[in-house]
């Protein structure tokens, strides 16, 4: 566990030292964190608040403002329900309590398999053809059950090719 601790203290050292000399450098950094590790961990607070000279009290607001954020490891699968007002009149509100029940989990949570994560955001710029729904970079129009089912079995089945 040290040595991966160890590890990730040097990425994070390496990722902050190449960007703290940006203008407004806490922002593209926590982008990179969070684009290399998919969140921002605990360790990274200490060591961005000591190049950038601030308090990790001062880094933790920022990541605590903005909800692209994430503090902890997020599954396998990040699965971003929008809940804007052009989806919630094309029935996001049903389709929302679908995924819940489906997955077991609210938002902001992990299955226990480790595989889903659910988020919440407020429009995918995808209004006329709501529900829509991000998994990774992939947005996805016209949810429904049977869709969101679907989508689950898809990721979760793991196919073996045989030569």
């Amino acid at each position: 566990m040290e040595d991966n601790h160890t590890v990730m203290d040097t990425t994070l050292e390496q990722l902050v030292g190449s960007l703290k000399d940006t203008p407004g450098a806490l922002l593209p950094i926590l982008h990179r964190i969070q684009d290399q590790f998919g969140y921002v961990p605990d360790r990274a607070l200490p060591i961005i608040a000591k190049a950038l000279r601030c308090t990790t009290a001062d880094v933790h607001g920022v990541i605590s403002f903005y909800h692209h954020f994430r503090r902890s490891q997020p599954g396998r699968h990040l699965l971003e329900v929008c809940r804007a007002e052009a989806c919630q009149a094309r029935g996001a509100r049903e389709f929302e309590r679908h995924v819940k029940e489906r997955l077991k989990i609210g938002f902001d949570q992990t299955t226990a398999d480790g595989e889903f994560t659910l988020k919440a955001v407020y429009c995918l710029g995808n209004c006329a053809t709501g529900p829509s729904l991000r998994q990774g970079d992939r947005v996805l129009s016209r949810m429904n059950p049977e869709r969101f089912d679907k989508l689950v079995e898809d990721l979760t089945t793991y196919k073996l090719e045989l030569k």
